[in-house]
């Protein structure tokens, strides 16, 4: 970007826009420690604001990457190709929660949580839970298709967008979607903004669905003997008609992370933890909660217990938040990965990743949303040995390749964006990725939004 364009922005956002290079440094990473120094970043406080700055990009020819929390592990907000980064965490007020209609309209930088708690202060709940719920924001869970803890219940973030403002690549404003339960006029717009990445337009504005909160809930803990046991459990759960609303595989290394920090005394032989959540009418979670831990011993479990009260429950689901952070404990260098299978084939792919860990002598270190097949395997490494590095690179296309053979997904939660750019193809096809950036072409045909991104080697227009 040249002085001209710099200029342009000056004009529109002032104090709002940063160019120091200590200032421009903590917006050029994400979660995976990738770093790329954008020339600027902007604070838009307006939807208007943010298509001004898309006409300009469009004008100068400069790229502009939207921006949540930057808590993304896929490098999805990276600025790949400098330019400007939009971050959006100044337009976060909750504009609206309709009790009567179960609809929140939120801006996106509102973080995750802040509407989790004002809808529940409604005797309503906004299910998404992503790990960083506490930080992460609306914007960025729509960008992603966000999805957490809950999603073996009540789904991901595409299942409670309604309708979305956005401004698209061509600078224009877009509505989509409904504030009613049902619509289906014309093409899903909003479904294919959803996860999409800032690659197709920047949501200002969002219309959310609310569900009544849960009356109560339960939380159980079982131990298992192995990986094995443990992911079969899963199935054998839910095979008994059985639905929670969280069920959580951790490996023996991530539970060994976070037991001391939560005081977990946990049986010597146990290789595999289950955390499980079951909830609704009062009446109904004794009942299931009992059926969740008479299935657990049925299917090998050594150990079973239930929280006693919800200290006890916030303090089990701390501890699963708490892994991620406390890899590093294992190697300094966490390569994560979110794979997700058929839940009956969870077996077929923890012995897998055994294997692979065996053969390329790696620490892999496995946790995550096991009730709809979704694991992280997070590949810890010195960062030091370039030889390990390679046998890590090798080891994630390999499971990656296993995961597409059980019919599964390389991405359940975190997305491409650079990370998983390679591998795009392995999944959808030739056809499946030219559909793709076609569709791109007629959202953004400067290629302004988020270049380099999903796609391979994507350029950006050339003036």
């Amino acid at each position: 970007m040249d002085g001209q364009p710099l200029s342009a922005l000056r004009d529109l956002f002032g104090e709002r826009l940063f160019t120091s290079r200590e200032q421009r440094i903590c917006y050029s990473y994400d979660a995976t420690g990738t770093m790329s120094l954008p020339d600027a970043v902007a604070f838009p406080v307006s939807a208007e604001e943010v298509r001004r700055t898309v006409l300009l990009a469009n004008e100068h020819r400069f790229p502009v990457i939207p921006r949540g929390a930057g808590s993304g592990f896929s490098g999805g907000s990276v600025p790949v190709q400098g330019g400007l980064v939009l971050s959006l965490e100044r337009m976060d007020r909750i504009l609206s929660i309709d009790t009567e209609n179960l609809v929140a309209v939120v801006e996106p930088g509102v973080v995750t949580e802040t509407l989790k708690e004002e809808a529940r202060k409604r005797g309503l709940f906004y299910p998404p839970d992503p790990a960083s719920l506490k930080f992460c924001t609306i914007g960025g869970n729509i960008a992603e298709c966000s999805g957490g803890m809950c999603a073996v219940k009540y789904g991901v973030t595409r299942d409670y967008v309604m309708g979305l403002e956005a401004v698209l690549g061509t600078g224009e404003l877009i509505r989509t979607g409904v504030t009613t339960v049902k619509g289906v006029v014309g093409y899903d717009l909003t479904r294919l903004l959803v996860g999409s990445e800032g690659t197709l337009g920047i949501v200002t504005k969002a219309i959310l669905k609310l569900i009544p909160f849960p009356e109560t809930a339960a939380t159980i803990l079982a131990f298992f003997r192995s990986n094995h046991d443990g992911s079969s459990a899963v199935a054998g759960i839910i095979r008994e008609r059985i639905t929670p609303c969280a069920m959580e595989l951790m490996d023996r290394t991530a539970i060994d992370c976070v037991r001391e920090e939560a005081d977990l005394p946990v049986p010597d032989d146990a290789g595999c933890a289950l955390l499980i959540e079951v909830d609704g009418p009062r009446e109904s979670v004794s009942t299931e909660a009992d059926r969740v831990e008479q299935a657990c011993r049925q299917y090998g479990a050594i150990e079973v217990g239930r929280a006693g009260d919800a200290k006890g429950r916030e303090r089990l689901w701390t501890l699963r938040r708490s892994i991620s952070p406390a890899l590093r404990k294992v190697n300094p260098v966490k390569i994560n990965e979110d794979i997700v299978v058929p839940r009956s084939r969870l077996p077929e792919m923890m012995a897998f990743l055994a294997d692979v860990a065996s053969r390329r002598n790696l620490k892999i270190v496995n946790f995550g949303h096991a009730g709809d097949g979704n694991v992280h395997v997070n590949v810890m490494i010195s960062g030091t040995d370039e030889e390990e590095r390679r046998r890590a690179d090798e080891a994630v296309s390999e499971i990656f390749g296993k995961t597409v053979a059980l019919g599964g997904t390389i991405s359940g939660e975190h997305g491409i964006g650079i990370s998983k750019a390679p591998f795009l193809e392995m999944e959808v096809g030739p056809l499946g990725v030219s559909v793709m950036k076609r569709l791109k072409g007629c959202f953004d045909p400067n290629g302004i939004l988020n270049p380099g991104k999903i796609f391979m080697e994507e350029q950006m227009a050339q003036r």
